[in-house]
């Protein structure tokens, strides 16, 4: 088969590769109409090389059609529409009955000391072989994978994997009040949805921050009110301005270790040193409203030095974060689905490429080009 694999920074290619098989009675065999590329996937791209080995296939966001199945794989059939979560879960282990299958103990990578195994993110993570590929392995399919129907939008259903219970977790734990205000920081994918769910869930007011003037004009589209922070001295000052000199009453974190733009960051870059991947955190800090709450939702990685800690105590504020926990929210999310398309996920994918593009995907994606907000790849030719 044919799959996107890792050679090096900044080098993915697509190559010819063996077919997967069933290795277990809980696999399935899934052939991959849709898969997309996740921003997670540019840290795998440029930043975490030390993390994964030549040849490695990546991709955690696919869907597509059962060719296979083992003996202990009953709720899913040869033929069936499927989309493949993230996460590795096994669905009955003390953190799965928690709702936390993201830190499945029957996945969970112990050596390292990390949550559940993921599809084709790093061998800290299980060294999966991931869905940017023609055919996928599916372990535990006996509980993974979620069969769904024909709905109006084919673009939603893609988007189960990660993007739209990775975003709804972010508005959950963010804890917005019935009519209250939230902030959210980078308006890539995840927080372009943020952004839709909370307004969905009873948010009055969504304030985007990035720099991005495509992904500003798309939050504009869906009645976010947009913040340029090129454009303006303190994002913080100009949000309290905005909120009655109080601040949000969640603030959610949708960058992670991709933030850039502080002064202490351009200092760090001159001398060579670590920039300040904190920035957008710190920013949350100081923009949300005393006694309210910030969701992490970016993904950050090794140690993070001068974290705030003095200042969020002193304004007591919460903060939840983590992977997302796919299959506590998955249903859920795809009962709004069924109805329509309630997170306008037609507006959020602007490229459609085939597998053979892949390559030229990522590189459009880091670079932020054409107007890129998020790609999704065809290895079979043709959409789910």
């Amino acid at each position: 088969m044919r799959a996107l694999v890792w050679n090096g920074k900044e080098d993915v290619r697509v190559e010819t590769v063996p077919d997967p098989k069933l290795e277990q009675p809980t696999d399935a065999i899934v052939r991959i109409t849709s898969t997309a590329i996740c921003g997670s996937d540019l840290h795998l791209y440029s930043k975490l090389g030390p993390a994964l080995k030549q040849g490695d296939i990546l991709g955690h966001e696919p869907m597509g059609i059962v060719e296979e199945v083992g003996a202990e794989v009953s709720h899913i059939s040869p033929g069936d529409r499927v989309v493949v979560p993230f996460n590795i879960s096994c669905g009955d282990c003390f953190m799965c009955d928690r709702g936390l299958q993201s830190q499945c103990e029957t996945t969970q990578n112990r050596k390292w000391n990390k949550g559940a195994s993921l599809f084709g993110y790093t061998h800290l993570y299980g060294g999966v072989a991931g869905g940017q590929a023609e055919y996928l392995r599916v372990p535990m399919a006996h509980y993974g994978p979620i069969k769904v129907p024909e709905v109006p939008s084919d673009t939603s259903l893609v988007l189960l994997a990660d993007v739209l219970p990775t975003a709804w977790q972010a508005v959950e734990y963010a804890q917005i009040p019935d009519g209250g205000t939230v902030g959210v920081w980078g308006l890539g994918p995840i927080g372009q949805l943020c952004s839709r769910i909370a307004l969905h869930r009873g948010a009055a007011r969504v304030i985007g921050i990035d720099r991005v003037p495509e992904r500003l004009a798309m939050a504009r589209r869906h009645g976010v009110e947009t913040v340029d922070f090129e454009s303006v001295d303190s994002v913080p000052n100009l949000v309290r301005e905005l909120t009655a000199g109080r601040g949000v009453d969640s603030a959610i974190d949708a960058v992670g270790m991709e933030a850039s733009g502080s002064t202490v960051d351009s200092v760090l870059h001159s001398v060579r040193l670590q920039p300040d991947r904190l920035h957008a955190l710190r920013e949350c800090g100081r923009a949300v409203r005393r006694g309210g709450t910030i969701s992490i939702i970016g993904t950050y990685a090794g140690p993070m030095p001068f974290f705030p800690l003095a200042d969020l105590f002193d304004q007591q504020i919460s903060i939840r974060m983590g992977q997302a926990n796919v299959r506590r929210w998955s249903d859920e999310i795809l009962t709004a689905l069924v109805g329509g398309d309630p997170f306008g996920t037609d507006d959020l994918v602007t490229h459609v490429l085939p597998l053979e593009e892949g390559p030229r995907g990522y590189e459009l994606f880091q670079k932020k080009e054409d107007g890129v907000i998020k790609i999704v790849l065809q290895p079979n030719g043709a959409a789910a």
